[in-house]
């Protein structure tokens, strides 16, 4: 099963399950969400009703570790850590292979330093395991772990949830590649054009060439037949040209010596 297919069904999941729970019941199961070692999106939870009521509750931290889940890293985490309940292990990796989205976003290029910073790691081999292990295996990340440049070069990553108003800059974004793709399209229409213009161009330019080419050799034949005439008709008029018997029988005239 396919990374997508799993997180639909799981989102489907918890959706349904946090639709028929009561205020007080729903902690544990956002704990449990956003524990769960294949999830990675959350905005469908947070917009359950039952979800959305705990705002302004006694159980509205649970609203903000789901929010958090959907949109924060674990630098987030760490600067509100006095207002949120401290998370589980699982909940802990969960947010840094979240936060490994978020740069991998912004950047193609993440440097070793930049990840052991945001993912409070110590040394090379470790932040080079959790890559490996935790992303790479997990299928949320592709890429390559450049050790010489000391950095990951990411070929692909999973996206997260849409934080609020991104939606707005995400259709702009799509809006201007759409008219940059209309434009591409228009001038690769034009180039088309102007290439089918100079293939007829150079058809009518070879033809014309192979009609003169067959025009001089008519004209050449027609003077070689013409000059083969002429030599034969001087050769065949009476006197015209003496063969050798006739001049050899032909008496010579002596010639008197001069005195």
């Amino acid at each position: 099963m396919d990374i997508e297919q799993k997180q639909a069904e799981l989102i489907d999941y918890f959706v349904k399950k946090v639709s028929v729970q009561v205020a007080s019941a729903l902690g544990s199961v956002i704990v449990e969400a956003t524990s769960h070692h294949s999830l990675f999106a959350f905005s469908e939870i947070l917009a359950v009703p039952t979800v959305a009521e705990l705002e302004g509750t006694e159980n509205s931290v649970y609203l903000e570790v789901l929010r958090l889940f959907a949109h924060g890293t674990w630098s987030d985490y760490k600067s509100n850590s006095g207002s949120l309940p401290q998370l589980l292990p699982d909940q802990a990796l969960k947010l840094k292979q979240l936060t490994v989205l978020t740069l991998a976003e912004a950047n193609k290029v993440l440097p070793y330093d930049q990840l052991m910073l945001e993912l409070d790691v110590t040394n090379v081999r470790e932040l080079e395991d959790f890559i490996i292990n935790e992303c790479i295996y997990a299928g949320i990340v592709r890429g390559k772990l450049d050790q010489m440049r000391r950095c990951f070069e990411v070929q692909f990553a999973a996206g997260r949830d849409l934080r609020p108003g991104q939606l707005g800059s995400m259709i702009q974004t799509l809006s201007n590649w759409l008219g940059t793709s209309d434009n591409l399209l228009i001038s690769i229409q034009e180039k088309i054009k102007w290439a089918d213009n100079m293939s007829e161009l150079d058809k009518k330019h070879r033809k014309e060439v192979e009609d003169r080419v067959e025009e001089v050799k008519k004209s050449i034949s027609v003077k070689a037949d013409v000059d083969f005439r002429g030599l034969e008709e001087i050769y065949s008029e009476p006197g015209g040209v003496m063969d050798y018997e006739e001049d050899r029988i032909r008496p010579k005239r002596r010639r008197h010596p001069v005195v």
